[in-house]
Formats: structure tokens, sequence, C-alpha cells
């Protein structure tokens, strides 16, 4: 994904610099010759972020107010005015929408409420990430009271030289309480309801799974699982306890020794990596790409799929013996172009997308296609509206998360399909910038290199490649896999 300037950028007055020309100027500077040069360029490059970083506030809240401005001029409803100022920013800044929304928040904090934390940032006496912290901790106080903190505190003074960020949040949160105790035992009463669990990928085919939990119910299971794993331990059982606890987390969640439930788990990889013992890695939608052997040892069960990518070796445990278990797998065979992977067409004439033409889009694109947004596919939307004549096919089709899908609808925005080897889309926004999103590529994609070579096979040949294929379906069980066949 990259985005694409659009309209060229009004001249600078006279007497003033440009980004462009300090950008030119910071390109051309070059290593000092001894270390205490090194230490001081480093030193200057941090304060020259930090001032980036409040001119980057200030012209976010400018921009806020100005397409408020054109969006009350165009009739937009009073409740509905500043919708898309925070994706635009987050497509200039390469970000997702959700980080776009919490840069303009922090923005408007820090120009309005905010003055000597602002001040502070452009003299680098913080970072941005330190201003962040102090606006965070102090976004349950009304403007008055955050504004008196903030002359209390007064970072641009010295006081926080040398200070690190737990005290930082100590020193705010200890202001914040002093000036308004109420509202901030309330907070901490509210936050009870943003508890929620989140899953991110790690290297070597781990992940971290995240629970936001009241401290009383997270001290709890931790306990639990502390005492379970020390009876475990006890009992000669020869994983650590760290292991111990992550197993049994998931066995207690998912009710399975090794967490291999009816849940669908899809995986996408080529029919060299799964027959002929290939290299190239395959997909696990919801994590990422990951290696050849490790997904062919999860569909056969054939010991532990941590151990194929570095994982720990040892005993025979309840994990183990899981994943030796028998898994149902469904073979789905996704034929793609070649070179280029980008799957062969559907069709519909259907408004809404059929259940296997979402699946078929679903795989294509993984994650929202919105540039920089890698939330969750809630949503498949027609990049040419249906009512505008938009069809449901494939190529007229993309997955966005709920966000997204509702901000394009936002007067000024439009997407339509981009050229490319694979699918593309492209974005423009109100302000006439132009972002450009093309679908991940699929394994056994030819990004680069010389063009692929036509191999002819005998009709014998096919036939047992099919009946492998077949052997496969039936051995392999309980997990759904796409399986792209060689072009």
């Amino acid at each position: 994904m990259d985005g694409n300037q659009g309209p060229d950028e009004a001249p600078a007055a006279a007497g003033t610099v440009t980004v462009a020309e300090v950008a030119r100027a910071m390109a051309a500077v070059r290593p000092a010759r001894d270390s205490a040069g090194l230490i001081s360029q480093l030193r200057e490059l941090e304060d020259l972020k930090s001032v980036a970083a409040a001119s980057q506030a200030r012209i976010a809240v400018e921009l806020d107010l100005r397409q408020r401005r054109e969006q009350s001029d165009d009739g937009m409803p009073a409740a509905d005015l500043g919708t898309g100022v925070a994706a635009q920013i987050a497509l200039a800044r390469r970000e997702s929408p959700a980080k776009g929304s919490r840069l303009l928040g922090l923005a408007k904090a820090l120009v309005t409420e905010m003055p000597h934390t602002l001040a502070a940032l452009e003299t680098g006496q913080v970072n941005e990430w330190r201003a962040t912290l102090l606006v965070r901790e102090t976004a349950c106080l009304s403007p008055e009271d955050r504004a008196a903190v903030d002359e209390e505190l007064a970072p641009d003074t010295g006081t926080f030289d040398g200070a690190g960020d737990r005290r930082i949040i100590a020193a705010a949160r200890a202001a914040a309480y002093r000036r308004d105790p109420r509202t901030v035992t309330q907070r901490a009463s509210h936050a009870a309801t943003e508890r929620h669990v989140s899953l991110r990928p790690a290297p070597d085919t781990m992940c971290y799974l995240t629970a936001l939990l009241p401290v009383s119910a997270g001290v709890a299971m931790h306990a639990a699982l502390t005492r379970h794993a020390d009876t475990l331990r006890s009992a000669g059982d020869p994983r650590n306890r760290g292991q111990l606890m992550a197993d049994a987390l998931v066995e207690r969640t998912t009710g399975t020794p090794g967490g291999i439930t009816g849940i669908e788990i899809q995986l996408v990889l080529t029919d060299r990596t799964l027959l002929h013992g290939d290299s190239e890695p395959a997909r696990l939608p919801g994590y990422g790409i990951v290696p050849a052997g490790w997904a062919r040892q999860l569909l056969t069960g054939a010991g532990n799929p941590a151990e194929a990518s570095g994982g720990s070796k040892g005993s025979d445990t309840g994990a183990d013996t899981a994943s030796r278990q028998a898994l149902n797998v469904w073979l789905r065979r996704l034929y793609t172009a070649p070179g280029t992977g980008e799957l062969t067409a559907m069709d519909s004439r259907a408004r809404i997308f059929p259940p296997g033409l979402r699946r078929f889009i679903q795989v294509r694109d993984n994650t929202c296609r919105t540039p920089y947004c890698d939330a969750p596919i809630r949503h498949l939307d027609h990049i040419i509206p249906w009512h505008h004549g938009g069809q449901t096919t494939h190529t007229n089709g993309a997955g966005l998360c709920e966000a997204c899908n509702h901000i394009k609808e936002t007067p000024g925005w439009t997407v339509r399909p981009g050229p490319g080897p694979r699918h593309a889309i492209e974005v423009t926004t109100p302000t006439g910038h132009s972002y450009r999103s093309t679908a991940p590529p699929l394994p056994g994609t030819m990004l680069a290199g010389p063009p692929p070579v036509r191999i002819d096979v005998t009709a014998t040949e096919a036939r047992n490649h099919r009946r492998k294929l077949r052997h496969h379906a039936k051995t392999l069980r309980r997990a759904r896999l796409a399986v792209l066949p060689s072009a």
C-alpha cells in the first residue's frame, strides 16, 4: 500500500521555508566525525522530531477547523461535522484510521487546552509519546482543570528533566486527582466496561493473546494459573512454569488440551507446499505468513507445529498429543493467474455478496483494504456503489472494516478500481489526495524475476495429481484449508 500526493502544494509565502525544503536539507546531513559530535546530532535530531510533532498537531487542528467550515457550508448536519478528518490525517501520516483518530484527539488537546505541554514539545523538552501520556492521563478532566494541571506540571520549565514514563504518568495522575477526585474515580469505574481480548502476531508462528481486565479478575486468573502450574511441576511435569500456565489457559478456554476445536481455521498454501515438500510459506488469515513445514505439520498432526518453526522440544505433552489428533480438512482449490497471483473471477447479479464470493474476497484481501489499515474485515463493500451501477463481482468488491466503510460514504470521498497485476483500489480524499491499495500477494505469487515457465503434463500425471489431492482430503481432518494449484 502506498500514498500518492494529489494536487501540488500551494507556494510558500516570501521568507518562509517549506516542509519540502526542510526535508531536502535533512537528507543532506551527514554523520559527524567524532563520538561527541554523533551524540549531539542524535539529540538535535530527537529535538527536531519533537518540533515536527508539534507542527503536525497545529496543522491537524487547522485542517479540522477548515474541513468543518467547508462541510457546514455544504449543508452537512452539525452532528456530522468533522467526519472523515481523522481518516485523512491517518492516510497522510501512513497510519490506520484508528490511529488517526487518536492523533487528532492529541492535537486538539495540545493546541486548545495544554499550551505548556505543546511548548515543551516544540522545544524538545518532551517527545510526542510523553506528550501523549500527559494528554491521556488528563482526558477525564474538564478543559479548565486540564489547563490547570498543564500549568502546574509545566514540562517546558524542566519539571520532567530526566524523568521516565512512569514518573510522568504518576505526576499527571496525582495532579488530576487533586483537581477532580470524583471524575477520576468515576473514570476508574467506567474502565471496566472497556474490557476486551485482542490478538496480534508475534515472531516464529506465535501470537500475543491480550486481555484487558479489571485488576481483581486479572490477578485472580494469574494466581489460579500459577497455582495450577506449581501443582503440575511438583508432580514431575517437565514443562516450565510459563509453558504450563499457557497450556492451561488454552485448555480451559477451548476445552481441549491443544486448543484444536470445531472453530474454523483457514490456511492458504500452494499444492506444491502441501504435497511436494516445497518451501513456499503459507498464510494463516488473522495471523499472517507461516513456514511451509509448520503448515504441513499442523495439517498432518505430526508432532507439535511449534517445533517446525524453532520452538522448544521436550517430552510428549498434552498439547503435543492433541496436535497429533486427526483433523478435519476441507480442500478448497483457488486458482490464481500465473505470476501475479490474482484470483480468478467470480460473478453474481445479487446486491448482497453471496457466501462463496464473500469467502473469496476475504481470502484475497485478508484485512481491511483501506491503505495502512490492518483491521479485520467486517463489511464486504461495492467499490463502485451498487446504486450507481456497480456490479457484485470480485473486481468491484473489497473487504473493509466498519469504520472505513462508513468513512468512504462521506461527501468528497471517492473509491475506484485501479490498474495493476493484482486487485487494486484508489482512494481519493476531499482534498484531492490519492492513495493506492493493492491486495496482498498469495502464496506462490511471483513478485519479481523472469516470467513463469509453462510445464506440460500428461493426462496420467494429471490424474495422479488429482488422486493425491483426494487422498489428502480424506486423511487430513479438522481445519479449513485453501489450496492454490500450481500455475
